[in-house]
């Protein structure tokens, strides 16, 4: 599996560094929140919806958004570690 660190939590954000070893993937899993990917390592992770997977390369420091309510499985094919930081945004409390 995936290794998910929390590096910050607190009203506003959850920041988590995902590590993932050759073969390892994150689970099926729901987004909670709008959320940005910034990719740490170079290389292509797939992308399993619940009907087909979908190659999606990745370029270090090169980010990426999506919204709220995304549902799949990350995996990565690599023969190498794959690292990304995951920025997940809170509603605001105002």
């Amino acid at each position: 599996m995936a290794k998910p660190t929390v590096q910050v939590e607190n009203d506003r954000v959850i920041v988590t560094e995902w590590r993932f070893p050759p073969g390892g993937h994150t689970g099926w899993h729901r987004h909670n929140h709008d959320y940005v990917v910034v990719p740490v390592t170079t290389g292509e992770l797939h992308i399993f919806d619940g009907k087909t997977t979908v190659p999606a390369p990745l370029r270090a420091g090169v980010s990426y958004a999506r919204q709220i309510g995304v549902e799949h499985d990350v995996i990565n094919p690599n023969s190498f570690e794959f690292v990304f930081v995951e920025i997940e945004l809170k509603p605001s409390q105002a």
